[in-house]
């Protein structure tokens, strides 16, 4: 499992474990599963979808993406929930 923080200027909007995460980077949609080698990016205007089974969704809007030992950290310049 996933150790997801989701974190906005005005709140935390999510803190829990969740089996997959995709996000949008900068670049493109990217993937995040258990066991994911340490990495940080720059994040996009999307859709952040918490959870394989349609868990959490939120529209993030920049920011970044961190992943260290099975913790991610999305901190973002806006979100809301979808």
């Amino acid at each position: 499992m996933l150790d997801v923080s989701v974190i906005s200027p005005e709140a935390v909007l999510f803190e829990g474990s969740v089996d997959s995460l995709v996000a949008p980077a900068f670049d493109g949609q990217m993937g995040i599963l258990t066991g994911h080698a340490p990495m940080m990016t720059l994040l996009g205007n999307g859709e952040l979808r918490l959870g394989a089974a349609g868990g959490r969704r939120f529209h993030v809007e920049g920011g970044f993406l961190q992943v260290v030992d099975d913790k991610v950290r999305v901190v973002t310049e806006r979100a809301t929930a979808v």
